[in-house]
Formats: structure tokens, C-alpha cells, sequence
């Protein structure tokens, strides 16, 4: 009797299931929005991370609602509904007229067990709008330049390194250099250490940044499942880092504020200026008060400045690269334009140069339209809001999506577009195109903030090596490039090897 009698209730919660799952499965179209029809479990996402990047499930996805002629159309994470946003003036409408309705990226972070993760990319509300407004002034123009010197040090290392390397073999991994580039440019710049990645690839702040990046601590459904359930993942104690990243990067904020405090070392980096945070909450000795800042929230914000900037602009520099060498005649055109510069500048790298570059610009925009560093804009309602025009309400929790890749690859907007021509991006096209259908870095109150010190990094790379290498393809260089499925930047899966030729 037992038995019979676990036995439909099993039945029964089966069945309770099951009608659950397909009532979820009708969101949409109880909406009156136009959708895919999921898969259980995975809903329509059931290729990420096991066979492919989350750029070209996108492109399907934003394929089908294309043809469908909808503005924006819905979709399922698992039994979550999930609403693309495909209109461009929808989007303008989305991240900067009503911001305030989508403020969140929805990442996960757990301040307590998990410090770190609590960077200014993941935490949200009057914290990131405090945080935001204190960090800013770290980023002006001005702030970077002091930087410059810097940059263009750890770039002539670079360069002198790499000259050793072709003069043994010409066929270069060139994914895995520039990596160690901009490692050793962050480091001085957010730490003030000496990484020195060339001669020892094996370093410490290497080694960690590549696990942060390469070995994620969870799946990409565990990482989905703990963003939809932060309070429970928060009370279980889960972290977004692994163990001992977490504490390499503690150890070393701490050690670096102890020295600096300590030996009243004074260094124009961006470290200098959050221990000025923190020890007086103004930037200068006599200039406004901005407000202090804790020790977590300098670490925090070091490391995902480190591990944002080092990874996005490493892979943003290899696709130039290898875009140049699959297109001569535009590497050529990008070449003129860097001697041009250097002559105007005896030979020198200078700020208000590397501000402007020309034809290199085009290059590196193009690259990004092609190879965005991050193929979707997350964003999460913060309150119940109608879209514009029509009947459907977006519930306060749930979760729209900008397919930037698949935007930035539609026709319409870019003719052409699986070829790399840097002409789109002339002044004179620029003017002519709708600023929203390119986002390499986002758009409205949560830009990338580090968007202008990673650029002039790139830009300064380029050049250099532009100005005293020429690259082409070789055997080993895998055309077209694939990306991997498993980091959340759009890196190369299986790097990027090219032939370098000093000139």
C-alpha cells in the first residue's frame, strides 16, 4: 500500500511538473511575443559552453526574430524568460532615456564570502552609482595621460622582446604575447610591480589572470543558475572566483597599499589614486571632496581592472593583427599612417598622438564591430516597465539581452559584414549610421569606464609594432578564427599564430 501510494505521488509531482514547464513554456506567447520554442531543460540555450560561444547561439537567435520583422522577441535560459532587444532605437531608449528602469547587469557577486567579485562591473543600485561617481575622475583624460609614460615603457620591452623572439622563428602565437603586454601594463599601472612577462611568462599576476579567465569555477549553467538565485547562492556561500585568485589578488592590494603607506611611495597609477580615496576621499590635496573608499572596494576594483583590461584588450589587439595580416593593403594603409605619426613626433610616441591615430582608429573600430570583446549587454528591470508602443510589460527581475555580435554582423547596419573593411568607420560613415547598432563597450551610465585607458593601451601596442614589424599568415594560422566556448570575452580558442618580419 505503501508503495502504490509513493507511487502516484511521484506520479503526481511529475505531472505537477510538467504542466509547470510547459505553462512556463507558454510565457511568451501569453505575451503575445514573438519566440522560439525552447528545449527542456535548456530552454535555447542548450549549446553553451559545451560546443560553442554564446556569440553565435545570438546569431541565430537574432537571425530568426530578423526575418520575423519583430523589434525584440523572447527566448528561454533554461525556464527563464529572456527578452531581446533587437530595435536600435529601442535599445537608445533601454540604456539611456529609461536607464534608471535597467540599471543591473544582473552578475553575480557576493560581497561577503566572495570580496572581490563585488567589482563595479557586477554590484548594483546606490552602491554602483556612489562607487561610479568616486572612480570617475580615475579615468579623465588628464588621469591617463599621467599613466602614458608608463604604457609606452612596458611597450618598448614589447617590442624588443618580440624582435627576440622572430629572430628564432618568424611564426609567431601572437594571442599569448600580447597577453603578456598588457599584463605588464596593468600591473605597473594598477600595482606599481614590474610583472615582466616577457622573460618570465610564468609570473604570478599571469598565472592567476589566465585561471580568473581560462578555468572558470562553475559551468556556465551553475554560473546562470546562481545570477537567477543570488540570495539563495549568496546564503550558500558561493563564490564567483576561485580560492586562491581570490586570495593572490588580496595579498596583493594589501601588500602594495602596506608599502606605499609605509615608504611614502607616490607613483602617477591608478593605485595612486585610489590610496588618495581612501586616506582623504579627494583626488588632490585641495580639490573637491569625492568621498573615502574601503580596502575591499580598492581591491575590487584593482582586480577588475587588471582582469578586464588585460584580457579584452590583448584579444582586441590579436584580431587587429590578424585582420591586417589576412588584408595587406589595409595594413599597409595602417603602416603610413604610424610612420606619419612617429616622423610628426621625432620619433616619439606622444599622448595627443596616440589620441588620435587616424586610419589605425578605423582599423581597431572595425575589429571591435567584428570581434566585440563581449558579445552581450545584460541588463535586469528594476522595476515594472511597459516598452514603448505596445502592451507588453517587463517584470521587475527579469532580464533583457542586446545581442551586440549579432548586431554588429547584421547587413542592415553593415553591409558585407564578415569582411574587414576599416572605411566603414571614416568619419564621414560614422555620421551617416545609427550610434546604436555599435557597442563594443556598452552604452549609457554603465559604459565601460575603462574604455579610454583601454584604447590608448591598444593604440600604442599597434603602433609600435606596426612601425617595426610586418605580419602576414602562415600555416599555423587558423582561418577563420574560433572562438572559445567557454571565456566570457570573445578570445581565440586556440590562439593566433601569424608570421612577424621585422622590417
Amino acid at each position: 500500500m505503501a508503495l502504490v501510494q509513493l507511487f502516484w505521488l511521484v506520479a503526481l509531482a511529475l505531472l505537477a511538473g510538467y504542466l509547470w514547464i510547459k505553462k512556463r513554456y507558454n510565457f511568451w506567447k501569453d505575451c503575445g511575443v514573438e519566440y522560439i520554442e525552447p528545449e527542456f531543460p535548456y530552454g535555447n540555450f542548450k549549446t553553451l559552453g559545451k560546443v560553442e560561444h554564446i556569440a553565435p547561439i545570438t546569431q541565430r537567435h537574432y537571425d530568426y526574430f530578423k526575418q520575423k520583422g519583430v523589434p525584440y522577441g523572447g527566448v528561454f535560459m533554461l525556464t527563464s524568460p529572456l527578452l531581446y532587444i533587437l530595435d536600435t532605437k529601442l535599445i537608445k531608449t533601454l540604456l539611456v532615456k529609461d536607464f534608471n528602469s535597467f540599471p543591473n547587469r544582473g552578475v553575480y557577486f557576493n560581497e561577503k564570502d566572495d570580496p572581490l567579485s563585488a567589482h563595479m562591473f557586477a554590484i548594483e543600485g546606490n552602491k554602483w552609482k556612489t562607487l561610479r561617481n568616486k572612480l570617475s575622475p580615475t579615468f579623465t583624460s588628464g588621469r591617463i595621460k599621467m599613466t602614458f609614460p608608463l604604457v609606452v615603457g612596458v611597450c618598448q620591452q614589447f617590442c624588443d622582446h618580440l624582435e627576440e623572439v622572430v629572430q628564432r622563428s618568424n611564426e609567431v602565437e601572437m594571442h599569448d604575447l600580447l597577453s603578456r603586454y598588457t599584463i605588464d601594463v596593468i600591473g605597473t599601472c594598477a600595482f606599481g610591480i614590474d610583472c615582466n612577462s616577457f622573460r618570465d611568462p610564468d609570473n604570478e599576476f599571469r598565472k592567476y589572470g589566465k585561471i580568473a579567465f581560462d578555468k572558470l569555477p562553475h559551468s556556465p549553467l551553475v554560473v546562470y543558475l546562481m545570477k537567477a538565485f543570488r540570495s539563495y547562492a549568496n546564503a550558500l556561500g558561493m563564490k564567483q572566483l576561485h580560492e586562491d585568485v581570490s586570495s593572490f589578488f588580496l595579498k596583493v592590494t594589501k601588500d602594495t597599499i602596506e608599502y606605499r603607506e609605509k615608504n611614502n611611495v607616490i607613483r602617477s597609477d591608478f593605485m595612486d589614486l585610489l590610496l588618495k580615496l581612501k586616506n582623504t576621499g579627494r583626488l588632490e590635496e585641495s580639490g573637491e571632496e569625492i568621498g573615502k573608499i574601503s580596502f575591499e572596494e580598492i581591491a575590487a576594483q584593482a582586480f577588475i581592472f587588471f582582469t578586464a583590461g588585460y584580457d579584452t584588450s590583448s584579444t582586441a589587439m590579436t584580431y587587429t593583427l590578424y585582420e591586417l595580416a589576412l588584408n595587406q593593403e589595409a595594413q599597409e594603409k595602417a603602416r603610413k599612417c604610424v610612420l606619419e605619426i612617429f616622423a610628426a613626433n621625432n620619433g616619439a610616441l606622444t599622448y595627443e598622438a596616440a589620441a588620435n591615430m587616424g586610419y589605425l582608429d578605423q582599423c581597431i573600430n572595425e575589429t571591435l564591430r567584428k570581434h566585440p570583446p563581449v558579445a552581450i549587454l545584460e541588463r535586469n528591470a528594476d522595476k515594472d516597465y511597459r516598452l514603448p508602443d505596445s502592451n507588453v510589460v517587463i517584470k521587475k527581475g527579469r532580464k533583457i539581452m542586446i545581442p551586440t555580435f549579432a548586431i554588429h554582423h547584421d547587413a542592415e547596419h553593415f553591409p558585407d559584414p564578415e569582411a574587414y573593411d576599416p572605411d566603414r568607420f571614416s568619419p564621414e560613415q560614422v555620421v551617416k549610421r545609427d550610434p546604436y547598432c555599435y557597442l563594443p563597450f556598452g552604452e549609457g551610465p554603465r559604459i565601460c569606464i575603462g574604455m579610454r585607458f583601454g584604447t590608448i593601451q591598444a593604440r600604442v601596442g599597434l603602433a609600435s609594432l606596426l612601425r617595426r614589424f610586418r605580419f602576414s599568415v602562415c600555416d599555423k594560422t587558423q582561418i577563420p578564427v574560433k572562438y572559445s566556448r567557454t571565456n566570457f570575452i570573445l578570445g581565440p580558442a586556440n590562439g593566433v599564430w601569424l608570421k612577424a618580419e621585422m622590417l
